[in-house]
């Protein structure tokens, strides 16, 4: 049996291709967006050292960069993951909590800003918005109503799959017409990047690793950033250390700031 991608095959078995596969895009992901997440970055740690919030919000499997921003060992003070679990609890694929409904959501116009009226945004904030399509009426309608807030936009998005797609939002506009920075996580259309021989669709999707690559290196070289301004960021420490009370500690001063950045949103 033959396993290929993009019309290259190597006789390998599925999982060495995939690996291959995954590989590549991260390597090509390293050598094209390094500069980007740079940016991105600056206008994470810009928004911080001003007493601001980055939101980070994706619908259905985009919802995993959120977690994987915040909250997670390592993760800093200031990164706040905006989940609707309308998007999020999708699991059970049929029935109650299925994925009809969510899949049907990202397309009402007007719910993204239905979420952000929810919250009263800073003149610091900023928001890294997660999709590979780029193009659902709820990402964009989101990113529209942070740009009118004031706040810059960051997108992590397939570029190759959002020029080929056409713009659904009454706007015309998709993600990267409207973020400030671009991250491109390097997916193919669909998202899924191998083809196996006797199944109908691709699989092997990748963007949950080019996806976790970027937001894990957006938030090391912002915390970088932020020291050296003098600024020390608060970070959530592993907590896989019975028996030591430091752990501990920094678990209770990460939960009180983490609480007191979140004071602007209400007040």
């Amino acid at each position: 049996m033959t396993y290929f991608n993009q019309g290259m095959t190597n006789k390998v078995s599925a999982a060495e291709n995939y690996f291959q596969i995954a590989t590549k895009l991260l390597q090509r992901f390293h050598e094209t967006q390094t500069a980007n997440v740079d940016r991105a970055a600056e206008i994470c740690a810009n928004a911080i050292a001003k007493k601001g919030l980055v939101f980070v919000f994706g619908s259905g499997h985009s919802r995993f960069m959120c977690d994987e921003m915040t909250p997670r060992q390592g993760g800093i003070v200031g990164f706040v993951a905006l989940v609707e679990l309308a998007f999020s609890n999708h699991s059970a694929i049929v029935g109650s909590n299925g994925l009809r409904v969510p899949l049907f959501l990202e397309k009402y116009v007007g719910l993204g800003e239905e979420i952000l009226k929810s919250f009263k945004f800073g003149p610091h904030d900023a928001i890294l918005l997660v999709s590979t399509s780029g193009i659902r009426p709820l990402i964009v309608d989101m990113a529209m109503g942070a740009r009118e807030r004031g706040m810059k936009v960051i997108g992590l998005v397939s570029r190759q799959h959002s020029d080929q797609s056409s713009a659904t939002h009454p706007s015309g506009n998709k993600l990267l017409d409207l973020a400030d920075v671009v991250i491109d996580n390097q997916c193919p259309p669909g998202d899924c990047a191998q083809v196996i021989d006797g199944l109908d669709w691709p699989t092997g999707p990748v963007s949950t690793l080019t996806g976790a690559m970027a937001v894990n290196m957006v938030r090391s070289s912002t915390a970088e950033k932020l020291i050296a301004r003098g600024i020390s960021p608060v970070v959530l420490p592993s907590h896989h250390f019975p028996g030591q009370q430091k752990p501990e500690d920094a678990l209770e001063t990460f939960y009180e700031e983490y609480r007191k950045s979140l004071a602007h949103l209400y007040i």
